[in-house]
């Protein structure tokens, strides 16, 4: 159902460093720039995501209650990526875990990335 997401950005080239090393941590590759001088990852013809900036040429900010999930392949992924973007300056915002009801496989967690941008990892068991 979805095609892509994006986040905004104020400093594009700190955002597009920070998101090369979380997502490569999963082997996911820049794709192609954004005309914003964003980025976009992922491959043609599957969901991607983007980090650029702004098409009214305001500051970028983060929607309160807003979030992105992204799908990872395994628990270890979810591990893995969490761990790159607490590393490289990102915000917990739950640790990897199970979430949701008893006898749930849901494995999730939780940060912010420079800006203020609140994903989740996804692996749903």
């Amino acid at each position: 159902m979805i095609s892509y997401a994006m986040v905004g950005s104020n400093d594009l080239e700190k955002a597009k460093k920070f998101y090369d090393e979380v997502l490569g941590v999963i082997g996911v590759a820049p794709l192609m720039e954004h005309p914003s001088g964003g980025r976009m990852y992922g491959a043609m013809g599957q969901p991607m995501f983007g980090v650029v900036g702004p098409y009214n040429k305001e500051p970028a900010t983060f929607g309160n209650g807003t979030m992105i999930a992204l799908g990872m392949q395994s628990r270890d992924d979810v591990n893995r990526v969490y761990a790159k973007a607490i590393e490289l300056g990102g915000k917990d915002e739950g640790a990897p875990g199970i979430r949701g009801p008893e006898g749930s496989t849901f494995y999730m967690a939780y940060f912010r990335d420079l800006d203020g941008n609140k994903l989740a990892l996804a692996n749903f068991g």
